[in-house]
């Protein structure tokens, strides 16, 4: 898992840049952005979120929108462009991407007790979260985390506070 965000080549990230401008003014987030290369083709993978559910109404939009951009940008018309949601229980690949699940349901393997915490996503910042849990606010550090993922099967929690 990547938590500090991968370094992106030159080409990717002038495009991640270029669709960001474009996906703020329809109110989406860029949560991924795959571009890879084959025997003339471009393929671009693109997952948006809004902090609601994203549907192919959302998907045939942003399509239309950045399909045109792409072509500029890649310097291709033979760009083939996939766009989706985050789904439901999305493995979380960023710790960057912790930002936009906050009040979300997210289940995190832990190094330090070899198992799994879950609960709602109160907060992220760049050393961590804080989920909240049925036993209260658990504070887990990037640095024991090892997998984490959202999870549907959250929706509230109660309690007091605990650190790790």
């Amino acid at each position: 898992m990547r938590w500090a965000g991968k370094e992106e080549n030159q080409e990717t990230a002038s495009v991640r840049q270029q669709l960001k401008t474009v996906l703020d003014g329809l109110k989406y987030d860029l949560l991924e952005l795959v571009i890879s290369r084959s025997r003339g083709n471009v393929q671009v993978r693109v997952v948006i979120y809004n902090g609601k559910s994203i549907g192919t109404d959302d998907c045939a939009k942003v399509h239309r929108c950045v399909m045109p951009r792409l072509e500029i940008a890649l310097n291709s018309q033979d760009v083939h462009l996939e766009v989706s949601s985050p789904g439901i229980d999305r493995l979380i690949k960023d710790s960057a991407e912790f930002a936009f699940y906050k009040g979300r349901g997210v289940r995190c393997y832990r190094t330090d007790i070899n198992d799994w915490s879950q609960g709602l996503l109160e907060s992220a910042d760049e050393k961590g979260i804080i989920i909240k849990t049925n036993k209260g606010a658990l504070n887990l550090a990037f640095d024991i985390i090892a997998k984490a993922k959202l999870d549907s099967g959250v929706s509230s929690v109660s309690g007091s506070s605990q650190e790790v």
